[in-house]
């Protein structure tokens, strides 16, 4: 009875540790998983105390009383282990992250402890006494195996981090920048967010967990945490500026005002100069290290400079003491003069100035502590102050001490752009000589890092504008270093609009491209409105805006295809962009949109308009070399065709204006012959009577020009199919009133091209508004040829439809007017060759009804002496002449301006001038006429004219020729000029050419009669 209260009072309290391990390692499994350091290896611990569970259950089964004191140490060491394991995760959980970061060697340490002392406890138990499952048995040997091959180590990335502290705390580096890379990297390894709000937080928490263990009077840990704090303290998230600024001027206040000299033992015995990297020989003597390694390495046999012992180089070892006493000295002097050099930028003269800004700029860039200490002795406000005076070097030098405080740091960013009128200071820069541009954007490049400082920048007027202006500046570093301003100015929707106003267009792109929608649609917005230049909408066009837009206008939202066609709109105001927006197929989209009912009015309407620039795009001169179909195919012209009279009068408006631009492309053919298979004439006819919309009727009359304006059969027909009295009444009505010169032109152009009838040519005489040609053509001597020349050219082509043969009535009407010696002039001043060519048309049409209205001379009866003498005859004509009652040629002094039309480049001018001389040599007027030609010394050179490109003036030449060579006067005078061309003419010419040339050659007796040629 004894024995078994024995028993039971030692079972239970194995039965009770066995239970409290299995729920702590429980507990571990769970728990670690929520730890912020060594995630993996507090899994690989847990892992291995799940597989002791099952051996543990098997060991509350079983009678463990009579067990030996192995089993109880196994078991005490794994509860103790266990209890440890669950204190560490509990700490790795709750303790500060920056804490367990530094401490993470000490942590993979003590999960290596535990692993350890748990394979221990598991090699006290006595398996071979005990009755244990062989499964077990065998998974625990497997287990021992495994945690014995395990490895706790710190990350690579961890470790890499806090060898840079390690290295930063020895070689006292103390740079703000540093120390900001650090925290930074400690924060992104441990998860804690990098905003400045949420480090500062972690790192007053860290500071508090050291001030902890000081009261612990943990002091080994203690000691490398302050210095770690210390490093780490210098970064800008650590401390507020307003906490260093007071630690700083603390600290020179205490300083006083002289700076304290070198003592002796910061001076290297061989340089004579204050060390910088002393080293200490086995003597204990000083050195410089390079000035004594120098000397080691220049000497045969290396002996101390003092001593003369043996020396080399791996005897050196670094005065550490020495060191931070000369690096504190100069710390103390370095502070007491920069508050001294303050009062002197303010007071000096301008030499001295410039020579303190010169030390201070050494002094920033010897160390970025030194830099700091300008920051908090307030000396940016003084600095921006020297950036207006009329000093350059003083700006220069300002400039540049500004760069070097701003650089990678939002402290002095701030303070900078506190100043008042700093920013608008700095930018004016932008516009000076190169070098002050060159630091000045240099300087808003940092400023336009600090995300507090960038909003002032794009505010600031001018500054984009003269960022942009810089972009193209010759110094290259100066052009990056403005795009890089832009690119950081971009975060802004306002800025992106604003650059692009002023001429950069990138981040327009970008955001156009993959904005949000509302975004798309403001820039598109912003795109359309713009006045761009034809550079601007080039270049657009070559950055690929086309494929954005036209991704948008098959958008269902109709404000989104609203704006992006305004600005395709705007854009295709340039031909050349009209010509890609064509070959990017964008015209079928577009039809597609005017086509369906459901389209708004507005958005046709700004289809149409652009419809009228992509057509206007493929008029010469300016088109594409390789020919541009607006229209791919008949179908699409017969479809546009057919729309004009379904819509309303803006849209026929904009389509007239498309069919007229597209009557002037290569394709024109096309497109007048698909007009004229669908009685467009008809339509046309029917628009030109609309007088309540005048710009509706403007576009029908020019497009109707159009399709009349071919001197060909199918113009023809068109008039005569629809052309009555009151059409030919309107146009003239139209030549009368309209304001528009385009539109009168196109009406003249109407009447020019009229079929030569005699029921049309009656209607014409009929009208009470025919004078107003004559009017218009007398009106033009008053005229700016430059601005009026397609005005005078197709009222001289309405002229020739007046001057027909046929209707000599119509004739009358043109001498009457006074016309005849207005078309004289034209020969001479025509604005264009066609203008010269019509001119000669009318004299020619005129000149050959002459001879008919010639009044001849009567024969004198009775008492002839005394009566009075008789006008002299026309020595053409035989008759009394004159220009307005015969047309004649002679009479209007027509000839030499015609004959000087005969050397016009233009092959049609000279043979309109040919065709109105030769009316003076028909039938019996041959003599007379060739007498004249003579005189005004015509015929060499319509001899000359035998050598023409046109096979058709080249007859009329030769024709012309063959007449005048039937007078052997004439036949003797040119007929050795004219051989040598005739001859070619026989060898080069066409057969009908060729015998005519022989005919003449015969006449010169240069050919047999019975010669092959004929």
């Amino acid at each position: 009875m004894v024995m078994d209260l024995v028993t039971n009072s030692a079972l239970g309290p194995l039965m009770e540790v066995i239970s409290q391990t299995i729920e702590a390692i429980i507990e571990i499994a769970v728990a670690s998983d929520n730890v912020s350091t060594h995630k993996k290896s507090f899994a690989q611990l847990s892992s291995y105390l799940n597989k002791l569970i099952p051996l543990l259950h098997e060991l509350k089964t079983k009678d463990i009383s009579s067990s030996s004191q192995g089993l109880s140490n196994f078991l005490e060491i794994l509860n103790h282990e266990t209890r440890e394991a669950k204190k560490l995760i509990q700490d790795c959980t709750e303790r500060n992250r920056f804490y367990l970061f530094v401490n993470s060697r000490s942590i993979a340490k003590q999960i290596e402890s535990i692993t350890n002392k748990i394979i221990h406890a598991i090699n006290c138990i006595p398996f071979a006494s005990m009755t244990i499952s062989f499964k077990i048995k065998e998974d625990i040997e497997s287990l021992v195996t495994t945690m014995h091959n395990a490895e706790f180590r710190t990350a690579i990335a961890d470790e890499e981090i806090l060898e840079r502290i390690e290295l930063a705390i020895q070689e006292r580096n103390v740079d703000r920048s540093h120390a900001n890379n650090l925290l930074f990297s400690i924060a992104k390894a441990m998860g804690v967010s990098t905003d400045p709000s949420e480090l500062k937080r972690e790192f007053d928490d860290f500071k508090g967990e050291i001030d902890n263990l000081q009261t612990r009077k943990d002091k080994a840990e203690a000691m490398q945490m302050d210095q770690i704090i210390a490093l780490l303290e210098r970064a800008d998230a650590a401390s507020s500026l307003e906490d260093r600024e007071k630690k700083y001027l603390t600290k020179r206040r205490s300083l006083g005002v002289q700076p304290l000299e070198a003592l002796r033992s910061f001076y290297c015995p061989i340089t004579e100069e204050v060390m910088v990297d002393p080293v200490e020989t086995p003597s204990g003597h000083t050195y410089e290290r390079s000035a004594i390694v120098k000397w080691i390495s220049e000497t045969n046999e290396p002996s101390s400079p003092i001593t003369s012992s043996p020396l080399d180089c791996s005897m050196l070892r670094p005065n550490k003491t020495l060191r931070q006493s000369i690096e504190e000295w100069n710390e103390r002097n370095t502070m007491i003069l920069i508050g001294s050099l303050k009062s002197r930028l303010s007071l000096g003269e301008d030499a001295e100035v410039v020579h303190s800004l010169e030390q201070l700029k050494n002094l920033c860039e010897e160390k970025e502590m030194h830099r700091e200490w300008l920051i908090l002795e307030n000396y940016i406000p003084s600095l921006v102050e020297l950036l207006r005076v009329k000093n350059r070097d003083i700006r220069n030098r300002a400039l540049q001490i500004l760069c070097l405080l701003a650089k990678d740091n939002d402290h002095a960013k701030e303070r900078i752009a506190k100043v008042e009128n700093s920013i608008e200071t700095i930018v004016q820069f932008l516009g000076r000589r190169i070098g002050e541009r060159k630091l000045a954007v240099s300087l808003l490049l940092e400023l336009s890092k600090c995300l507090s400082v960038r909003d002032c920048l794009g505010k600031v007027q001018g500054c984009i504008l003269l960022l942009v202006t810089t972009l193209s500046n010759t110094d290259p570093q100066s052009s990056s270093d403005a795009k890089d301003v832009l690119d950081n100015l971009s975060y802004s929707d306002e800025n992106v609009i604003l650059m692009a106003k002023n001429n950069y267009f990138e981040h327009l792109l970008q955001r156009l491209s993959s904005g949000s929608d509302q975004v798309k649609m403001t820039m598109a917005k912003i795109l359309a409105e713009m006045e761009l230049t034809n550079h601007n909408k080039l270049f657009l066009v070559e950055s690929g805006v086309l494929d954005i837009l036209l991704v948008l206008i098959s958008y269902d939202v109709v404000e989104m295809k609203v704006v992006a066609i305004q600005a395709l709109l705007n854009l295709s105001t340039l031909k050349k962009n009209g010509q890609e927006m064509i070959k990017k197929g964008l015209v079928h989209p577009l039809l597609d949109i005017l086509y369906r009912q459901t389209s708004s009015q507005r958005l046709r309407e700004l289809v149409a308009a652009t419809i009228v620039h992509l057509a206007l795009s493929t008029v010469p001169p300016d088109s594409d070399p390789t020919p541009v179909s607006m229209l791919e195919s008949e179908e699409d012209v017969s479809e546009l065709c057919s729309f004009i009279s379904l819509t309303s009068p803006p849209l026929q408006q904009n389509i007239l204006r498309a069919f007229h631009a597209m009557c002037q492309s290569q394709s024109s053919d096309i497109v007048k012959s698909k007009l004229r298979e669908h009685s467009a004439a008809q339509m046309l006819f029917r628009l030109c009577e609309v007088d309540d919309d005048i710009t509706l009727r403007a576009n029908a009359v020019k497009l109707l020009s159009c399709l009349t304006e071919d001197d060909d059969i199918e113009s023809e027909t068109t008039v005569t199919e629809h052309i009555t009295q009151n059409s030919i009444e309107n146009f003239l009505k139209i030549i009368k009133t309209s304001e528009n010169e385009d539109e009168i032109a196109s009406a003249l152009s109407i009447i020019a091209t009229l079929p030569k009838s005699t029921q049309i040519s009656n209607w014409l005489l009929e009208s009470v508004n025919l004078n107003t040609i004559f009017s218009l053509l007398l009106d033009s001597k008053n005229s700016n040829s430059h601005q009026k020349h397609k005005l005078i050219e197709n009222a001289v082509g309405a002229t020739c439809r007046l001057t027909v043969r046929t209707s000599l009535e119509l004739q009358k009407k043109v001498a009457e007017a006074n016309i005849i010696p207005l078309l004289v002039k034209f020969l001479e001043i025509g604005t264009t060759a066609l203008t010269i060519k019509r001119a000669s048309i009318s004299l020619s049409q005129l000149s050959s009804n002459s001879i008919m209205l010639t009044r001849q001379i009567s024969r004198r009866h009775g008492f002839w002496c005394f009566s009075p003498l008789p006008e002299p005859p026309c020595t053409v004509h035989g008759g009394i002449c004159t220009v307005e009652s015969s047309f004649c040629l002679l009479q209007a002094e027509a000839i030499q301006p015609l004959m000087r039309a005969l050397t016009n480049p233009d092959q049609d001018v000279c043979e309109a001038a040919l065709d109105a001389l030769l009316t003076l040599i028909d039938n019996e007027l041959l003599q007379h006429g060739c007498k004249i030609l003579d005189e005004a010394s015509a015929i060499p050179v319509i001899i000359r004219l035998i050598s023409s490109s046109s096979p058709r003036l080249q007859e009329k030449v030769v024709c012309s020729l063959e007449r005048i060579f039937r007078l052997v006067e004439y036949k003797q005078r040119y007929g050795n000029s004219a051989q040598t061309a005739l001859v070619d003419l026989t060898q080069r010419g066409n057969n009908r050419l060729k015998s005519l040339a022989a005919k003449i050659l015969a006449q010169l007796n240069v050919l047999h009669d019975q010669s092959s040629y004929f």
